[in-house]
């Protein structure tokens, strides 16, 4: 998400609604359920709306990380199978439940022990302590051969399939329902309120995610809308 972009257009949306002023500093806003006048529908329209010959939606609920070699095969069988150009793809991942982590920052994850509030761990049983699918692991270069397996296109890195059209939504209602279970699980700081944790995490999210109201609702919006193809991975 544009940061600068939903600050800008949510004061003047949130003019008077009785809206409280912070709110608008959380991409949200603060409230359990988020309200329209929060929702920053021209950076999701901007983003998801984009001209492209293929639109597809990936709904993902579990934490699975064979997601994203899968992510990225789809993009290879588009754009090197059937020969959409790499511009014309739009991936969009729509995690919500466990799978809303892949959108937490490191900050988010080592703050609230996210590894050990959802039982994901490394190899020696230990709890993950940060976002290790985001960062890319290859050099961008279009020109790069897709069977190289150490190129961009053999790179299952969140930050490199957003290069090539990823779109990673944020569940607003999925945040707010798992900063209630951090709070009960004793995760959070002490004296920390689950409102406290939301807004902590809505405003650590990964560069580019677009935090939507309510991810089912989004699966809606983006087949009816904006003509999304859809797909289930239930790795």
């Amino acid at each position: 998400m544009n940061r600068g972009h939903f600050l800008a257009g949510s004061v003047t949306l949130a003019a008077g609604t009785g809206i409280p002023a912070s709110d608008v500093r959380v991409p949200g806003g603060s409230a359990f359920v988020e309200r329209k006048a929060l929702f920053d529908e021209l950076a999701f329209d901007a983003a998801v709306g984009r001209p492209a010959q293929i639109r597809q939606l990936i709904e993902a609920v579990a934490f699975a990380p064979a997601l994203w070699n899968n992510v990225k095969n789809s993009f290879n069988g588009l754009q090197f199978g059937y020969g959409h150009a790499a511009d014309q793809i739009v991936i969009a991942i729509a995690g919500h439940g466990p799978s809303s982590v892949y959108n937490y920052s490191d900050y988010v994850w080592q703050k609230y022990r996210i590894g050990e509030l959802f039982g994901i761990k490394d190899a020696s049983g230990a709890p993950i302590t940060s976002n290790r699918w985001l960062t890319l692991t290859s050099t961008y270069d279009p020109d790069a051969d897709p069977n190289d397996e150490h190129g961009m296109y053999q790179d299952t890195s969140i930050q490199m399939l957003q290069r090539r059209g990823l779109i990673m939504l944020t569940c607003h209602t999925a945040v707010e329902e798992q900063s209630r279970k951090i709070v009960k699980a004793g995760l959070a700081p002490a004296g920390m309120s689950p409102t406290d944790v939301a807004n902590d995490i809505l405003t650590h999210l990964i560069p580019e995610t677009l935090v939507n109201p309510s991810m089912l609702a989004t699966v809606a919006v983006l087949q009816k809308v904006y003509g999304y193809t859809y797909a289930a991975l239930t790795l």
